[in-house]
């Protein structure tokens, strides 16, 4: 009696059924095994000449290393790296080897997972939680995750941090940095602990990190360590401005260190700090008020736009106006440099873009990370994100204000030496 019985594989409730998922990874696998293929007899292509007594080739091909699984943004890929054999070695110190630049002879994963993890714990996500939050992603089990991975993973980036902290500097010039403290509250702390983080753009226009460790963000002392550290590293010129809150110890370090850098307050900060010695229902015009001094065309019109501020509001909010007089000079500092870098000059901006996740983080999971933890997680994360930094407009600026060219107003003015013939 023949009987026809169709069997139904029932879907597993913790496997993802994902037909379009399968077809990509089939595809990747592919493409993967012939990139490799490529990378090899491009490798063999460049030692053909090389012969044996008899005549042979003396570097051939030797088959596959053992299959492997590759962790992927796509889930897990296998592939097996080719071989290639030295058949004329006298020895090791005198063998062709090949290494494939596309798939390292250890890689388990790729990359982009590494970068990964650090985002995953900014976003509330736990080192222990990892491997189940990864699963969806990576298959079943997210192999080569696992938590023990993650240990190694943090052992690995306190070797890169320690070694990006020793970097030479010497060839770099910075013409304005930012200045600010992000604290961290990893463990629940009685003081959290502050990230002192120092960011500088180049004469091209370039945003890079140039200092980031722990320390104390009033303390004049950390930022003296700091500034002395990469001064001692090779950064001898001063820049031209720095910005950054008027609350920091940063200030006081920055005259010590580079006297000739002149102070930039953040207008952001400088807004709360006026607005909360206010009453609610007058901030919103207080607000409009002061968008009126750091929006104006020129110094000369925010130098209006402050004693308008301050006719306005002494009678009944003194507390107000003082806070926003008595740093008048270094919060219209700006207006000296390129009317197209203003914009990058009023605010700490660029620091504080990428730190907002690191604050929301550190809220979400107080005692889940050590502060050294939670240091290496920050440092990979902004390292990452560095890449994208949007370089300053006008950057054919930058070498007139390098060359000793100030700007009154928004307009170029040449300083001449005073022998100088017209």
């Amino acid at each position: 009696m023949n009987e026809t019985s169709n069997i139904v594989a029932l879907r597993q409730p913790d496997e993802i059924d994902d037909p379009l998922t399968n077809i990509l990874r089939a595809g990747a696998r592919q493409l993967l095994a012939q990139a490799v293929e490529i990378e090899v007899e491009t490798f063999l292509a460049t030692v053909k000449d090389l012969k044996l007594a008899d005549g042979r080739a003396r570097v051939v091909r030797h088959g596959y290393g053992p299959a492997r699984t590759i962790a992927t943004g796509i889930g897990p890929v296998e592939v097996a790296r080719a071989k290639i054999r030295d058949r004329g070695a006298a020895g090791d110190g005198e063998r062709i080897r090949f290494s494939s630049a596309i798939l390292p002879l250890w890689a388990r994963r790729t990359r982009s997972l590494d970068a990964l993890l650090p985002v995953l714990y900014l976003r509330g996500i736990s080192t222990g939680d990892f491997q189940e939050a990864l699963t969806a992603l990576l298959g079943k089990d997210a192999p080569n995750l696992s938590p023990a991975v993650i240990s190694r993973l943090t052992a690995e980036w306190q070797g890169e941090y320690e070694r990006w902290q020793k970097r030479d500097l010497s060839a770099r010039r910075y013409v304005y940095v930012w200045a600010d403290g992000v604290f961290l509250q990893a463990r629940m702390e009685d003081h959290g602990e502050c990230m002192l983080v120092l960011i500088g753009a180049t004469p091209e226009g370039k945003k890079e990190l140039i200092g980031f460790q722990v320390g104390v963000r009033e303390s004049a002392q950390s930022w003296r360590e700091l500034l002395i550290d990469v001064k001692q590293r090779g950064l001898q010129i001063a820049p031209e401005i720095a910005v950054g809150d008027g609350a920091l110890g940063f200030w006081k370090a920055l005259d010590e260190v580079f006297p000739g850098t002149r102070h930039q307050r953040c207008w952001v900060h400088k807004t709360v700090n006026v607005l909360d010695k206010v009453p609610l229902s007058v901030q919103a015009n207080m607000k409009k008020d002061l968008r009126e001094v750091y929006w104006a065309p020129n110094r000369a019109a925010a130098e209006v736009a402050i004693d308008v501020f301050a006719e306005k509001y002494r009678t009944k909010y003194g507390r107000a106006v003082e806070c926003l007089a008595k740093d008048r000079d270094a919060l219209l500092a700006f207006y000296d440099f390129p009317a197209e870098h203003w914009d990058h000059l009023r605010t700490t901006n660029p620091i504080e873009s990428v730190f907002a996740t690191v604050r929301h983080r550190t809220v979400r999971t107080k005692g889940s990370l050590s502060s050294t933890t939670a240091r290496l997680m920050v440092f990979k994360l902004v390292i990452a994100a560095s890449k994208k930094w949007r370089r300053l407009k006008g950057t054919n600026q930058l070498p007139k204000l390098i060359a000793g060219v100030r700007f009154n107003d928004g307009i170029e003015v040449i300083h001449m030496p005073a022998n100088h013939a017209a």
